[in-house]
């Protein structure tokens, strides 16, 4: 299973690229995360579907110091898998 996720709230310069990255990687999914540049944080994942739950569960918690108001999210075509690999953070300095 394959979903994007679309993270709003106060979650640039709080960690949150650094937490989405630890909780996927401790839940052996394979996709990315980064910033965009309307200040909200966007993911791509793809596991099994507890452990996008999980994530799910995570991502609408957050770490300390981030406010999450909203978390979109839609399903992606199995296909968009085929070119992920080890959870990895997109555009970090």
């Amino acid at each position: 299973m394959v979903l994007h996720f679309l993270v709003r709230g106060r979650v640039q310069g709080v960690g949150f690229r650094w937490f989405v990255h630890r909780e996927a990687s401790e839940l052996e999914l394979r996709g990315w995360v980064r910033n965009t540049e309307d200040g909200d944080v966007e993911i791509v994942a793809c596991g099994d579907p507890r452990d996008l739950n999980e994530l799910r569960s995570s991502l609408r918690r957050g770490p300390r110091g981030a406010r999450v108001d909203n978390v979109l999210e839609h399903y992606l075509a199995e296909s968009e898998a085929a070119g992920l690999s080890a959870f990895r953070i997109e555009g970090a300095w």
